[in-house]
């Protein structure tokens, strides 16, 4: 009840303010009813804790930009990049390259962080959902490009030689946190979220550079 509540004066707020004023409500007022109402209707279940629609400056920039239909203008989208990218976390024992069958079971895998999951329990990458990864797959979303011969096609034949590590760290640092090197980038910030762990995203990184991967066979 005291949810509905909350919506109802929230539905009422937004009436009064159209109605009673002579111009329309301001992005500001209805972000702020908005954000109340969203707030309002979510609750912390199981391991999902409402805290998650805290959107941080760079997803409040950006969904910003979206509203407006306008992007974000070149200074600010390289100060969020150079942000998000002092927020990446490196290999803590300078390996990049993990195991690509782990990897693939990752990139298939849409499971985790629902309110039914376990905390603790190993995410999913979902990889699949946006990009074509492997000529074995016939069920790829689009909304990324294809990554099919990923590394084939960026030179690396041996993921050990010193030519590959700059390679290594883009793909390491781009699943770790995809807004360092695009602000407003579709792609979730798989390690800065907590979605992948160190070790996944070393096997990802491992799917998409080993030479032994179907990514590029």
């Amino acid at each position: 009840m005291k949810t509905k509540y909350k919506i109802t004066l929230s539905l009422l707020a937004v009436a009064a303010i159209t109605v009673g004023c002579a111009s329309s409500p301001s992005f500001a007022e209805l972000d702020k009813i908005t954000n109340d109402i969203v707030k309002a209707s979510f609750r912390d279940e199981g391991m999902v804790k409402a805290s998650v629609l805290n959107a941080d400056e760079t997803n409040r920039l950006c969904s910003a930009a979206d509203v407006a239909g306008q992007p974000l203008d070149e200074k600010t989208a390289r100060a969020l990049e150079a942000a998000n990218f002092q927020r990446i976390k490196w290999p803590s024992d300078g390996k990049f390259l993990g195991d690509w069958q782990e990897g693939e079971k990752i990139a298939q895998s849409g499971r985790g962080m629902t309110w039914t999951d376990t905390a603790g329990a190993a995410n999913g990458g979902n990889c699949y959902n946006c990009h074509q990864m492997s000529k074995e797959e016939i069920s790829f979303g689009t909304i990324g490009p294809s990554l099919y011969n990923y590394g084939k096609l960026r030179g690396v034949i041996d993921p050990a030689s010193p030519e590959a590590k700059p390679m290594l760290e883009y793909t390491w640092g781009k699943i770790w946190n995809s807004k360092a090197y695009n602000a407003c980038s579709n792609m979730p910030r798989a390690g800065h979220s907590g979605i992948l762990t160190e070790g996944q995203v070393r096997d990802i990184v491992g799917l998409l550079l080993d030479p032994k991967s179907p990514v590029n066979q």
